[in-house]
């Protein structure tokens, strides 16, 4: 119901007469939901300029696989190869899917991270949105043996990437297996047909990781279907140019 004049000015004098805790608890007992809806618009609206401002588009995506990696060596590998190659940092990164656990051994007391490590690595390369691991040799073995890595030696050709060619990796492929016959109690033992492929590098001797000091092996992947090969030549050719200086 509208008010006349003269109540309107019977009300405000009503208002300006209360103190401080009366005038807010009437404006919340009457503008409530304009209230609640302006405060909700605020957040949102805040929420929508904080992601604009500090989204970081992905240049490449990367996974540690049983490995730890420092943070002056994270830099070293990721914010140093933005900056070495005409990349902002402030609007692109490698985007890194940390701590991720393999494991092929039913009686590891990790098993279930592994699980969980292994839907993830999968969910990741069937999105297309991993390029590049990092791993220890039982991570690549479960790799190079399911077939996600790309063998190398013509990416590194293409880049220039004669440093790292020495540093090349071999390890079986399946090609095919009796998997589901033993699964089904159809066959009594696992057989497989494998071949061998270069498919990783061994980092093992390069200066950065030999200076990180790691106590075994660690190697570098690049995944099969990755749609970024161009900037993973990029970062091999980053990794080349390191290992030359």
């Amino acid at each position: 119901m509208s008010l006349n004049p003269e109540e309107r000015r019977q009300r405000r004098g009503e208002f300006r007469r209360m103190d401080l805790a009366d005038k807010l608890s009437f404006l919340f007992t009457y503008f409530k939901l304009p209230i609640l809806l302006g405060l909700i618009a605020l957040i949102l609206l805040g929420g929508g300029i904080h992601r604009w401002v500090t989204h970081r588009e992905p240049v490449l995506y990367a996974a540690y696989i049983n490995v730890s990696v420092g943070e002056a060596l994270e830099a070293r590998l990721n914010e140093d190869f933005l900056t070495a190659e005409g990349y902002d940092p402030r609007k692109t990164e490698v985007y890194l899917y940390r701590a991720l656990y393999l494991s092929n051994d039913a009686a590891d007391s990790d098993h279930e991270y592994a699980y969980a490590s292994r839907m993830k690595l999968l969910a990741s390369i069937d999105a297309k949105q991993l390029d590049l691991v990092l791993m220890n040799r039982e991570g690549y073995d479960i790799l190079s043996n399911s077939g996600y890595l790309l063998p190398l030696p013509e990416l590194l050709s293409e880049c220039g990437c004669s440093e790292l060619e020495p540093m090349l990796a071999e390890n079986a492929v399946i090609v095919a297996d009796n998997a589901v016959e033993v699964e089904l109690s159809e066959a009594e033992r696992y057989e497989a047909v494998t071949e061998e492929a270069a498919n990783a590098i061994d980092l093992s001797g390069h200066p950065l990781f030999r200076e990180a000091g790691f106590p075994d092996a660690v190697y570098l992947g690049a995944i099969a279907n990755s749609p970024r090969l161009d900037a993973a030549g990029q970062y091999l050719k980053y990794l080349n140019d390191l290992a030359a200086n």
